[in-house]
C-alpha cells in the first residue's frame, strides 16, 4: 500500500517545549513538511526548566547553535554537576557531577577500587576521583575534552539558563527555518468522527488551524492529549508526594557557582540556580505537610540575594500520561507529565521524546504498532528516571520532621529495590539502555546518601595494595593539576559569553 507522507505538523503551545520541537522538526524535516506553532501570548509558560544535563548540548549542536551567542542570548552559565544538601542527614552535602568517576582500572569498575581502598581504612573522597566535581567545588571552568595528555577525559558540561529567553531564542531561529507562528488563544478542538483524529483547532477569533499530525504542548492542562483524547494519566505521588512550587528570582551574588544547588527543607526541597542576572530559587514542597505560605517563608528566609519579583505558585501531579501518543496527537514537556526537577530532566525528556518521534515519525497511515513502541519506549524511560528521583526520598536517615519520617517509610518500586538491594551487597550496579542515568550517576547518589556496599568486587584483587595505591595517587594528582589551571568560572563567562544586558 502506498505510503502517503506528513505535510502539515501543527504544535499547539509555545514556551520551551513548543519552540524545541518546532526548531528540531524544522531543522531534521526540511521545507517539505510545513511546520506551525499556535500560542497565544496572554498564556506563561511555567518555566522552571532553566537547570539542564549534558545531552543538551547534542541538541544545540543538531540545530547548529553558537554556544557562546546562545549563552548571552539566554544569560547563561555553566553547570557541572548538582550539590545536594541535607539529603542523607542535616548538615552533610554531596555532588552529583557530570562526567565519570575516576578511570577503568582492570576489569571491576573503579568505584569497587575506592571501596576496597575505604574498607581497608582510607578516607578519600569518591569524589576526589571526580574532574567535574573538582572543578565544581573550585568554582573553575573551561571547554577542555581531556587531560593529563588525553589520560582522562575533560570536563562534562550542561547550562543554567533563561527559560523564557532560550524559547525566545528558539522562536526566531525557527522562523528562519520557515516555521509560521500562529497567535491565537484556541477555544475549540474539530475531530473526525469516525477515527477520533484531531483536525483543527478553532481560534477565539474564529479563525481555523489545520493539520495533520498534532503536537501538544500546552503544558499541564493538555488540551489536545487529555481534554480531547482522554488518554489518561499515571499518578506517582505515593512514591513522589511533591505537588506544589514557590518560585522567586533574585539578585545574583558572587562567585558564580558552576553548579545546581538542591537543598533539602522540612517538607521539601529548594532549587537554586545562578544565572547571569539573576538567580532562580524554588522551594518543591508536598502541602500535606507544609502549606503555601510557609512555604513561601522557607524560601524567602534562604534566598542568597534580594527578589526580584513576587513569588508565584505552581501546583502538579507527578506521573505520566497512560498514552504519550493517541491518534495523530503526541505530549510534550509538561503536557505529557511531570516529575520535580530534581535532577534536571525536564527539558532533556521533551529532547529524546523527539528523537524518538523522529525515529518513528509516522505517515498518514498513524501505524498503530509503531505508536505503541513509542508509547513502550517512553512509559520506560519516565519509570527509570521516576525511580532515580524516588532514590533521594528513600535513602535518608533524616527522622526530624513527619515529612521526612513518612518518605523514608513509604513503598517503592520493585525496580527500584532490586537496584538498591544488589549495589548495597556487592556494589554492582547495572543500567539498561533506556536509563538515562548511567552507573556513576547511580554510584554518587548511592553513596552521597550512606548506601554504602557491604563488599566490593573480587576481581580488584588482582592489582596489588602498592599498584593500587600509586594509580590512585597519580589520578588525584593529574586532576589537581588540571583543576588549578583553569579560570574561575565568572572569568570563563565574561570573556567567552558575557550577557547582552550584562550592564542593566
Amino acid at each position: 500500500m502506498a505510503q502517503e507522507p506528513i505535510k502539515a505538523v501543527t504544535i499547539v503551545g509555545g514556551g520551551t517545549a513548543g519552540w524545541i520541537s518546532a526548531a528540531l522538526l524544522s531543522r531534521t524535516l526540511g521545507p517539505s513538511v510545513a511546520i506551525t506553532v499556535v500560542e497565544s501570548d496572554e498564556i506563561g509558560i511555567v518555566g522552571v526548566g532553566e537547570a539542564t544535563i549534558p545531552a543538551i548540548r547534542l541538541l544545540n549542536g543538531l540545530l547548529g547553535l553558537d554556544e557562546n551567542d546562545f549563552l548571552a542570548a539566554t544569560h547563561g552559565t555553566i553547570k557541572l554537576g548538582i550539590e545536594f544538601v541535607d539529603w542523607h542527614t542535616v548538615g552533610q552535602s554531596y555532588l552529583h557531577a557530570f562526567g565519570p568517576i575516576g578511570r577503568p582500572l582492570g576489569m571491576a569498575p573503579f568505584h569497587h577500587y575506592w571501596l576496597r581502598r575505604r574498607q581497608a581504612g582510607h578516607n578519600e573522597s569518591l569524589w576526589d576521583y571526580s574532574l567535574n566535581a573538582r572543578a565544581a567545588k573550585a568554582g573553575r571552568f573551561d571547554r577542555i575534552t581531556q587531560v593529563g595528555g588525553g589520560y582522562l577525559e575533560g570536563l562534562v558540561y550542561a547550562f543554567h539558563f533563561d527559560a523564557a529567553l532560550y524559547a525566545q531564542y528558539l522562536r526566531r531561529y525557527s522562523e528562519a527555518q520557515g516555521v509560521t507562528r500562529v497567535e491565537g488563544r484556541i477555544v475549540g478542538v474539530d475531530q473526525d468522527a469516525e477515527s477520533g483524529f484531531v483536525t483543527g483547532l478553532t481560534l477565539q477569533d474564529g479563525r481555523k488551524v489545520g493539520g495533520e499530525f498534532f503536537i501538544d504542548c500546552s503544558g499541564f492542562r493538555g488540551l489536545l492529549i487529555e481534554e480531547t483524547l482522554k488518554s489518561g494519566y499515571e499518578d506517582w505521588r505515593a512514591w513522589l508526594p511533591m505537588d506544589s512550587a514557590i518560585a522567586v528570582p533574585c539578585a545574583s551574588v558572587t562567585p558564580l557557582t558552576p553548579y545546581t544547588r538542591a537543598t533539602a527543607h522540612g517538607a521539601g526541597w529548594q532549587w537554586r540556580i545562578p544565572l547571569q542576572h539573576r538567580t532562580g530559587n524554588g522551594h518543591v514542597f508536598c502541602s500535606d505537610h507544609i502549606d503555601a505560605a510557609q512555604a513561601t517563608d522557607v524560601l524567602m528566609a534562604n534566598l542568597d540575594g534580594a527578589p526580584l519579583a513576587e513569588p508565584r505558585q505552581l501546583r502538579f501531579t507527578t506521573g505520566r500520561r497512560k498514552q504519550f501518543w493517541n491518534r495523530n496527537v503526541v505530549a510534550l514537556g509538561l503536557a505529557s507529565g511531570f516529575m520535580e526537577p530534581l535532577e534536571s530532566t525536564s527539558i532533556h525528556l521533551v529532547q529524546s521524546a523527539l528523537s524518538r518521534l523522529l525515529a518513528l515519525f509516522p505517515d498518514r497511515g498513524f501505524n498503530p504498532v509503531e505508536i505503541a513502541e513509542y508509547n513502550r519506549q517512553t512509559a520506560l524511560e519516565y519509570e527509570y528516571i521516576r525511580d532515580f528521583l524516588v532514590l533521594h526520598y528513600k535513602a535518608t536517615t533524616r527522622e526530624d520532621t513527619p515529612f521526612w519520617r513518612a518518605v523514608r517509610r513509604m513503598d517503592m518500586p520493585d525496580s527500584l529495590k532490586a537496584r538498591i538491594a544488589l549495589f548495597s551487597q556487592s556494589g554492582r550496579l547495572f543500567s539498561q539502555d533506556d536509563d538515562l542515568f548511567k552507573e556513576a550517576s547511580w554510584i554518587q547518589v548511592l553513596i552521597g546518601q550512606g548506601v554504602i556496599p557491604q563488599a566490593f568486587h573480587p576481581l580488584t584483587g588482582v592489582v596489588t595494595d602498592a599498584q593500587l595505591d600509586e594509580y590512585l595517587a597519580n589520578l588525584r594528582q593529574i586532576m589537581g593539576r588540571a583543576v588549578e589551571g583553569l579560570p574561575r568560572h565568572g572569568d570563563f563567562i565574561a570573556k567567552a559569553c558575557a550577557s547582552r544586558t550584562a550592564g542593566r
